[in-house]
C-alpha cells in the first residue's frame, strides 16, 4: 500500500482494509472549500488505488457538522466570476469519482449535513447518522440554488420531498430522512462507530471483485432506459459468473462453510 497522503484539510487513515477520510475543519464546520474539495479528490483516490483498501468511511471532524456546505466565499465578488465558477467545477470531479470509486462508502454523518455536506452525504452508498443530525438544502434562504448536489439529490430523494426541501430550505432530522430511504441507520451518538464498524466489517468480508462490478454495473445503468439497461446488466452478470470469486462462493455454499473471497 502507498504512503497515506498528508494534506491541509482532510485527514486519511487506514485500518485493515478499512480506509476513513476525515473533513478536518470542525471549527469552520467542516465547509467545502475549493481546499477542501481538491483535498477529498485526493484522498479518494489514493483509496481507488490501494487494492488493501476494501472500504471507505467518509465523516467530518467534530461532533456538530458533518459538514456545513460549500464555503460561502465562493461567492466573494472581489473574485472574478469566472475564476469562481471554476472552482467549483470540483464538485463535479468529486461526485463522478465517487461514483465510480469501485468501493463502498459509508458515510459516518457525525452531525448536521447541509447544502453541499448533504450532497456529500447523498454521494456515500450507505449512510449511518447521529441521531442529533439534521439534513437540509438551505442555498434558497440565502438567494442561492443547490444547482451542484441537485442531480445526485434526485437520484437518492422522492420528487416532491427534494422539491420541498430545495424551494422551503428547511432542516429535516435523521429519523425524518431514514423513513424516505435516504440514511440506513440512525444510532445515538455513542453507538456511532459501533454501527459503522458492524457495517464496515460485514462489507470487507464480501468479495471486492464482484462488489466492483456490482457497484459500478448499479450507477451505470441508474440512468439508462429499461430495455437497454436489461441488456447491459446482462452483459455485466457474465462478468461476476467469470470470477474466481464466484466459483468460490457457490462451492462454499455447497460444501456448507464461509467463502474464501480473493478478490478475482
Amino acid at each position: 500500500m502507498t504512503e497515506i497522503p498528508a494534506l491541509e484539510n482532510v485527514l486519511v487513515a487506514s485500518i485493515g482494509p478499512v480506509a476513513t477520510i476525515t473533513l478536518n475543519r470542525p471549527e469552520q464546520r467542516n465547509p467545502l472549500s475549493v481546499g477542501m474539495l481538491h483535498d477529498l479528490i485526493t484522498a479518494f483516490k489514493w483509496c481507488q488505488g490501494n487494492d488493501g483498501v476494501r472500504v471507505v468511511v467518509l465523516t467530518g471532524a467534530g461532533d456538530r457538522s458533518f459538514s456545513a456546505g460549500a464555503d460561502l466565499s465562493s461567492f466573494d465578488s472581489s473574485i472574478p466570476e469566472v475564476d469562481r465558477h471554476r472552482g467549483r467545477h470540483a464538485f463535479v470531479d468529486l461526485f463522478l469519482l465517487m461514483g465510480e470509486l469501485g468501493k463502498p462508502i459509508v458515510g459516518r454523518i457525525n452531525g448536521h449535513a447541509l447544502a453541499g455536506g448533504f450532497g456529500l452525504a447523498a454521494s456515500c452508498d450507505l449512510l449511518v447518522a447521529v441521531d442529533t443530525a439534521t439534513f437540509a438544502t438551505p442555498e434558497i434562504n440565502v438567494g442561492v440554488w443547490p444547482m451542484m448536489i441537485q442531480a445526485v439529490l434526485a437520484r437518492n430523494l422522492p420528487r416532491k420531498v427534494l422539491l420541498e426541501m430545495a424551494m422551503l430550505g428547511e432542516r429535516w432530522t435523521a429519523m425524518q430522512m431514514q423513513t424516505l430511504g435516504f440514511v440506513n441507520r440512525v444510532v445515538p451518538r455513542d453507538q456511532l462507530d459501533t454501527a459503522v464498524g458492524e457495517m464496515t466489517e460485514k462489507l470487507a468480508k464480501k468479495s471486492a471483485a464482484v462488489m466492483r462490478l456490482g457497484r459500478n454495473s448499479f450507477y451505470q445503468s441508474q440512468d439508462t432506459d429499461f430495455a437497454p439497461a436489461l441488456d447491459y446488466l446482462y452483459d455485466e452478470l457474465l462478468k461476476v459468473a467469470m470470477t474466481e470469486d464466484a466459483k468460490e462462493g457457490v462451492l462454499a455454499f455447497f460444501e456448507k462453510r464461509e467463502p474464501d473471497f480473493k478478490g478475482r
